[in-house]
């Protein structure tokens, strides 16, 4: 199974700022931003349902702030953030400094 992920020059500013104005998907950024290391989308955010945790992957996938990939029986996921700085510089730095919580 492959992900569909927008290039790096086709990502949104208006899909990355609404991925980032749900506090589930910004703690989830958080922690990707926090280690340079893919993990499992299963290890995120583990007091939300897997079909909410979808959803919110989903939406960061789309939107470009992640790549997603399988292996073997995981999803694996990593934060794009060469890709989104590169488009917008000082955004995430901005946005996950800022003091608005990361969960509600």
């Amino acid at each position: 199974m492959s992900f569909e992920h927008p290039d790096g020059d086709q990502i949104d500013l208006s899909a990355v700022l609404h991925a980032l104005s749900d506090p589930q998907r910004r703690g989830i950024v958080a922690e990707l931003a926090a280690s340079e290391q893919p993990r499992p989308c299963g290890s995120y955010a583990p007091n939300i349902t897997k079909s909410t945790r979808t959803h919110h992957f989903r939406v960061l996938r789309d939107a470009g702030l992640i790549e997603q990939w399988k292996e073997g029986t995981l999803k694996m996921s990593r934060l794009r953030r060469d890709d989104i700085d590169a488009r917008f510089p000082g955004l995430l730095d901005s946005v996950l400094g800022s003091g608005v919580p990361v969960r509600s």
